[in-house]
């Protein structure tokens, strides 16, 4: 039924009747836009104020790309800082470059460590897990579950090697190990990127990066983010998670069924519905620890462009690169203000965001700006691996080109692909030869790669779907599968265990078909 109350989409403006608060508060979002409250002024010399933290390959790869196009400069004036933690399982290219850059860099405003984990032998991970209920019950004092606590490893599961692909419940192992036993170098090293973070005059923003189809990145970044967001920072601190999709150029170990326990997981983190229900059963630790949102940025079709996976990736941390770098990391805040602020009012707390409910995933994706197999066509929403579910409220987009005409043809174009409710609007001060946007406010059954992974996940043996979970294991629950203790939820009980939490488990299901066929698949 066609309504005539409300906002008229095209103009923004009321229309007479207003019918609701979520249409008043949609006005007040399209007029917030318009008016350009998120933007930041190039004179008032805003100093550097951006954190970031680097997990896995695919996190540490961004972080390094980040730090090259940081001046020593940026960081000279008063108030600017940057602290820089990147973590892996083993060694990986991307350390060095980070080690390079952080020495380029050295000096009072900036403070850069790498943290590069061992794999431990069987006898001193099973050493380590007999250790766990003491390290959960000074964690979590009131868990009544730590008592209960055994491994999600068997004593005899084989650890992959030093360089080979690390399922996501094992890498969750070993940085559990780092984090909680011996000198305990996870904690420590987190203890001094957060106080590097509160020391920082003003306002700041920590960026979480990782690769959402590697297990190390996936696998251990849910607990990274929950101890630097909930127990070191009080979520007093802006965070926000960015995760980089896979594609099909990359190996078939980053594809495949262990991708639903990962949107699971951070659905489960970012819906503030079913948070609720983990934090019932599992504890305030366990709130959404990405206070600023949550960024995912497709591949799919830079590779459908390109067919050639190290321009793919080049191509990706280039553009991720150049959102947290350019104009003193101004673009990338005005993207975290247009995201969580735009409707809230002055005297609202800077942590304070629109409630996303199930819409909490907001894509990063980008195109050229002069044509090419990565233009705005019509069909890029189809090749980004978005369904035909989603239309968003609206665009920003950002090129390097302050003429009007061209910002004119760049915003027709995005809204012939994407359809928005008003007319997408054009900031300059972007990359040269790109147009980068953010689209705000999808579910995952807008993905193309939810449906995917579900269909692989279910194919799975159950030895398989319990080494492609991470978060919650330690509370004696594996999320994806139904509740062993309550009917109707999700979330199986390992241990032989009565543990649980409040999620119905058709929620964790999700709704979305295959609207086209598997392309994704487990390896």
């Amino acid at each position: 039924m066609v309504r005539n109350t409300g906002i008229d989409p095209l103009r923004g403006r009321p229309t007479p009747g207003l019918a609701s608060t979520e249409e008043k508060i949609q006005r007040r979002k399209f007029d917030s836009l318009k008016r350009g409250i998120h933007r930041i002024n190039d004179e008032a010399g805003m100093p550097y104020t951006i954190h970031l933290v680097g997990i896995g390959g695919a996190g540490t790869a961004v972080v390094a790309r980040a730090m090259e196009q940081i001046s020593s400069t940026t960081l000279e004036p008063v108030g600017a800082r940057l602290n820089v933690l990147a973590i892996d399982i083993g060694d990986n290219e991307h350390l060095g470059a980070i080690r390079r850059q952080g020495a380029r860099l050295e000096g009072p405003h900036s403070s850069v460590e790498v943290l590069q984990l061992d794999i431990p032998t069987n006898e001193d991970l099973s050493a380590s897990f007999k250790r766990y209920p003491e390290h959960l019950q000074l964690e979590y004092p009131f868990s009544a579950r730590a008592s209960a606590f055994k491994p999600w490893i068997g004593s005899g599961e084989k650890i992959p090697p030093s360089g080979k692909p690390i399922p996501r419940a094992i890498a969750k192992a070993v940085y559990g190990r780092a984090y909680y036993d011996g000198d305990r170098p996870a904690a420590e090293s987190i203890k001094r990127f957060t106080n590097g973070v509160t020391a920082t005059p003003g306002e700041s923003l920590v960026c979480v990066l990782f690769g959402l189809g590697g297990g190390t990145g996936s696998g251990i970044a849910v607990d990274v983010a929950r101890h630097i967001s909930n127990v070191r920072f009080g979520r007093r601190i802006l965070v926000v998670g960015i995760g980089i999709a896979p594609c099909e150029g990359d190996a078939p170990e980053h594809c495949g069924g262990h991708l639903f326990p990962v949107l699971n997981e951070l659905d489960c983190m970012s819906d503030e519905t079913k948070n609720r229900g983990v934090v019932a059963a599992c504890g305030d630790l366990y709130r959404n620890p990405f206070t600023a949102g949550f960024l995912l940025v497709p591949q799919q079709h830079v590779w459908g462009a390109t067919e050639n996976l190290q321009a793919t990736h080049d191509r990706v941390d280039d553009e991720l690169a150049s959102l947290i770098a350019s104009r003193n990391g101004a673009n990338l805040w005005e993207t975290m203000r247009l995201l969580n602020w735009v409707a809230a009012p002055s005297t609202q707390h800077s942590a304070a965001r629109t409630p996303y409910g199930m819409r909490w995933i907001h894509v990063f994706a980008f195109a050229d700006a002069k044509g090419g197999p990565l233009a705005l066509h019509a069909d890029l929403p189809k090749k980004m691996g978005l369904r035909p579910t989603y239309r968003p409220e609206f665009i920003e987009a950002r090129i390097a080109s302050k003429d009007d005409d061209k910002k004119k043809e760049t915003a027709e174009l995005l809204d012939r692909a994407f359809g928005p409710s008003i007319h997408a609007s054009l900031a300059a001060g972007g990359r040269t030869d790109s147009v980068q946007f953010v689209l705000p406010q999808l579910s995952k059954d807008d993905l193309n790669l939810f449906a995917e992974a579900r269909m692989a996940y279910d194919q799975q043996t159950q030895q398989e779907k319990l080494r492609g979970h991470s978060w919650l294991l330690e509370q004696g629950v594996m999320l994806c599968e139904p509740s062993t203790t309550v009917d109707s939820m999700a979330g199986a009980s390992l241990w032989g265990s009565q543990n649980w939490i409040k999620v119905p488990y058709l929620a964790v299901r999700g709704d979305a078909p295959l609207s086209t066929p598997v392309s994704i698949a487990a390896g």
